[in-house]
């Protein structure tokens, strides 16, 4: 699924792919199969009272609002096919039909964000994720409805490894990693979360070489993601395997230190009937920094 930012729209606290991402996994869970896009407007208190009030009669400012362009119901959007979509919701120039709008404000994200005690993305993907679901036709106006969105909502929010500072999410997302581990030689499969402090995950799991030397371990392979886009900030890790504690190695504990020495570890095992919890510096206590100019 794409996204095109409005005209006029303010600047992103993430970048764009984090939306893309979460878009994209609602999309996968539905089923929808044709190129679908989306227009997102980022705004304040003032314009989404604006917006409110021409369009749903309401002078009041909220924090998300969705304008679905194609109406249908939940059930009717596994395996959509090209005629479900009327003729006019195709958007030549971009080559997708067109779902709707969403309209966020920033500072209302940023206000929930501090009441809720989590970060301003975990905040941004809880509101653009509900936007997402009305513009997929799920709604809130009784109790079943609102617990079938609910439940779409946390299974897209899952999927897309956006975990906010939730332990027990991180892990789940670290197991769920684990499945796509390469590992002929040694037949041990390790799957790792690392969480950023904006709340997005990057998922790795241990790739095996016949050359032993080229194997990496899921810990690295979560850190290069991460690095490879731009993130280097972090909060904790989740690590997890089989039948022995998946502690990580030491050329993990280097590579992690060089960004976050003190970053939390959480390790599963056992099919998660084990569980221990340590920090970086504790794991590796004098770790080789180097020399960094300027703190860099």
């Amino acid at each position: 699924m794409r996204i095109v930012l409005t005209e006029g729209s303010q600047a992103t606290p993430v970048p764009l792919s984090f939306f893309e991402e979460i878009a994209a996994a609602a999309a996968c869970l539905e089923e929808v199969a044709e190129p679908v896009l989306l227009a997102l407007t980022l705004t304040d208190d003032v314009g989404i009272r604006a917006i409110n009030k021409q369009w749903r009669h309401l002078d009041a400012s909220t924090d998300v609002l969705s304008f679905p362009a194609v109406v249908f119901s939940p059930q009717e959007t596994a395996g959509l096919e090209q005629a479900s979509f009327p003729a006019d919701a195709w958007d030549s120039d971009e080559g997708a039909y067109f779902l709707g709008d969403i309209v966020i404000s920033l500072p209302a994200a940023f206000s929930q964000a501090e009441e809720y005690g989590h970060g301003m993305a975990r905040e941004l993907a809880y509101l653009f994720v509900h936007g997402v679901m009305h513009l997929m036709g799920y709604d809130h106006q009784n109790p079943e409805d609102k617990k079938q969105m609910r439940d779409m909502e946390e299974k897209t929010l899952a999927k897309a490894a956006v975990a906010g500072n939730d332990d027990q999410a991180l892990i789940k997302i670290a197991w769920e990693a684990r499945e796509y581990a390469y590992t002929p030689y040694s037949r041990y499969k390790v799957g790792a979360a690392l969480r950023s402090k904006n709340g997005q995950v990057y998922t790795g799991c241990n790739i095996e070489n016949a050359a032993f030397g080229l194997t990496n371990c899921a810990e690295r392979t979560a850190l290069f993601k991460a690095i490879s886009v731009g993130d280097t900030e972090f909060d904790a890790i989740a690590i997890t395997a089989d039948a022995t504690a998946p502690w990580p190695c030491g050329a993990c504990r280097q590579a992690l230190s060089e960004f976050v020495p003190g970053i939390r570890v959480l390790i599963s095992w056992n099919e998660g009937k084990e569980n221990a919890e340590s920090t970086l510096d504790q794991l590796l206590p004098h770790s080789f920094l180097g020399y960094k100019e300027d703190g860099q």
